[in-house]
């Protein structure tokens, strides 16, 4: 396909243009009073959510050029999800005013390397003016107000969180499903998460998440490397006979044997996703262990004697209730009625806590402790119900974005909400030294900019942007901040408004720093606009077509 080249004033027009497409959609969402996006499904009802992310990544723009500028802002939004879980709609309105400013700049004939200068330091002294006021989380009741202000002012998903949280600890694991009836409930299950992920995104079985989830799959450990194909192949027949879902965790699949698993995934053959064992070394081998005993199954070793090409049925294997893997972390949920299971359980527990008094590494203390936490405090589910698909899967929406928010809240700590914590930390760029005149225009932009997000937040209320951001000038109490809800100035601690402070951090960082490409940018390549009505038309499948069963594996 030929291309088109679009350069300087033009160029730049269209990539703001995008980005402001963008930016209006999600910013709509932000704050209590912000509304609901109605997304369209390729099957089934549409999506309602309120979620920034979720929205962004569904734009998709028909002019080539304008969607370039879409993609710049769609990457903010999920790099902040990826980071901080959160805070996705901020940073795209935070991304969105810091262009227009820049361009302003730029348009104006002021030297934009200077510009740049001047915000990037005013984004740093806003930063750590944001930490330096952050507060630690002290209890139940500060975790709920997170995850309440998180999912839009339900109040019943900050108190289910919190609970869930005191039940399984600040760091325990925390999952999100699906419920079977209307309720919301909290559900501790046994089970265990470690820092691993799938070794090949092509074994998410959600695309849109990029996870996979299996419900009632068979588990293979394996104490060693796999390349080949062939010795997996009895154990692959087995299981897919079966035609539940293999989990296979090993030293490390690659080569023939990771090609194979992946196309036989994809073609249906068997669902399967391979993880690499957790730890290194004597400590691999002894969570392997862990993990068999939890799920009921063996450890494949050739130094016990084990072949894994002599594994030619399932009898070897452990199983698990649920199963849930991302690119970083692998949660096991397993059967909590079975007292077999329990009785190995406290055994290995009891093994691990000995092992503590006997050791004097601090180190070795806190890896044996933590592998103590995995099987011991089990992992709290959060079954999320609803009247109907559409308003299940809006709910599950917000409560998930008030989790990460909660977690961000434990591990950074938390700062006034409702956009004030920014607004007051742009006090301290009054007194910032800079060296020429074009760098203060920069650290003016970034004291403009930190407006947006409680501009937005009033103007989703329907109030008056400009009255309210000259009230919260004149304050000197920075708690003092705009209820949108009670359309109130309030103490934003004391009503229970406050933000993580990693999410506020990371949302100005990756505005920002996506602002300061798009500046830089003068020029884009896309394709020509083309009619593609003449290309292929041939009837017949892909691959010309294997029709009726499963048609065997590739091996």
């Amino acid at each position: 396909m030929s291309k088109q080249i679009v350069h300087g004033d033009q160029c730049r027009k269209k990539i703001i243009e995008g980005i402001n497409v963008v930016a209006n959609a999600v910013g709509i969402t932000l704050g209590p009073k912000g509304r609901c996006v109605a997304i369209e499904q390729s099957y089934g009802p549409p999506k309602i959510t309120k979620d920034g992310v979720s929205v962004a990544k569904a734009i998709q723009l028909k002019d080539k050029s304008l969607n370039v500028g879409a993609q710049f802002v769609i990457s903010v939004a999920s790099k902040t999800a990826d980071v901080a879980g959160d805070g996705t709609t901020t940073a795209t309105v935070i991304a969105d005013a810091a262009v227009r400013e820049l361009n302003k700049a730029e348009v104006a004939g002021i030297d934009i390397q200077e510009v740049r200068k001047g915000a990037e330091k005013a984004v740093e002294a806003v930063i750590a003016d944001v930490r330096k006021n952050s507060s630690p989380v002290k209890n139940e009741e500060e975790i709920a107000q997170v995850a309440t202000v998180s999912s839009n002012g339900d109040r019943e998903i900050g108190e289910k969180i919190a609970n869930a949280m005191k039940q399984v600890g600040q760091e325990g694991v925390i999952t999100v499903e699906d419920s079977k009836n209307f309720n919301f409930e909290v559900e501790v299950v046994k089970g265990m998460r470690f820092d691993r992920g799938y070794i090949s995104q092509y074994f998410a079985t959600n695309r849109e998440k990029m996870i996979t989830e299996f419900e009632n799959p068979y588990i293979l450990l394996l104490d060693q490397k796999v390349s080949t194909v062939q010795p997996l192949v009895p154990v692959l027949e087995a299981v897919a006979h079966t035609g539940k879902p293999l989990v296979l965790i090993a030293d490390d699949v690659d080569g023939e044997a990771l090609t194979a698993l992946i196309l036989n995934n994809l073609k249906g053959s068997i669902k399967v996703v391979a993880v690499k064992a957790p730890g290194f070394g004597d400590r691999k081998k002894e969570m392997l262990e862990d993990i068999a005993i939890l799920t009921n199954g063996e450890v494949i070793t050739e130094q016990l004697g084990i072949k894994l090409e002599k594994v030619n049925d399932t009898s070897k294997l452990g199983t698990a209730n649920r199963v849930i893997v991302t690119k970083d972390h692998t949660t096991i949920v397993h059967d909590k009625n079975n007292s077999d299971i329990e009785k190995k359980v406290n055994s290995r527990c009891e093994q691990i806590r000995e092992a503590i008094k006997d050791t004097t590494s601090d180190y070795e203390k806190e890896k044996l402790q933590e592998r103590l936490a995995k099987l011991r405090n089990g992992v709290a589910v959060l079954k999320v119900g609803g009247a109907t698909e559409v308003e299940q899967k809006e709910r599950k929406d917000r409560v998930e974005d008030a989790l990460h928010a909660t977690r961000a809240a434990v591990e950074e700590g938390i700062v006034p909400g409702g956009g004030v914590a920014l607004f007051y930390a742009s006090r301290v760029l009054d007194s910032l030294k800079f060296d020429n005149e074009d760098q203060r225009v920069g650290i003016n932009i970034i004291k403009k900019v930190l407006e947006a997000p409680v501009r937005q937040i009033v103007k989703n209320a329907g109030g008056k942007e400009d009255v309210v951001v000259n009230e919260l000038s004149k304050s000197t109490d920075k708690n003092r901040g705009f209820d949108a809800r009670t359309m109130q100035y309030v103490d934003m601690i004391k009503a229970g408004i406050v933000d993580p402070t990693k999410v506020v951090r990371t949302a100005l960082q990756d505005a920002f720093s996506v602002a300061s490409l798009v500046i830089a940018t003068s020029a884009m390549i896309t394709d020509h606009e083309e009619d593609n009505n003449t290309g292929n038309r041939s009837g017949g499948g892909v691959g010309g077509g294997h029709h009726g069963g499963m048609g065997g594996m590739d091996f």
